[in-house]
C-alpha cells in the first residue's frame, strides 16, 4: 500500500483529462515553461542585454552594446 502502481498513475491521468481537457492541459504547460524560460532569464540578468566575456576588454563590450543600442533604434 506504500506505493503506488502503474495502473494507479494511468487511473489519477485519466481523471485529470477528463476534468480539465486537453486544451487546458496542453495550454497550461505551454504557460508554465513560458514561466520557466522567463525565470531563468531573470535570474541570469536582463536577458535582452549581451552578457560580458572573462577577459573581454570592458571598453570592447561597450562599443558592442553601443551597437546594439544603434541598431535597436
Amino acid at each position: 500500500m506504500g506505493s503506488f502502481s502503474i495502473w494507479h498513475w494511468l487511473i489519477v491521468l485519466a481523471i485529470v483529462v477528463l476534468v480539465f481537457g486537453t486544451k487546458k492541459l496542453t495550454s497550461g504547460a505551454r504557460d508554465l515553461g513560458n514561466a520557466v524560460n522567463e525565470f531563468k532569464k531573470g535570474m541570469n540578468g536582463d536577458g535582452d542585454k549581451p552578457q560580458a566575456r572573462l577577459g573581454e576588454d570592458k571598453s570592447a563590450a561597450s562599443a558592442e552594446q553601443k551597437q546594439h543600442d544603434n541598431a535597436a533604434q
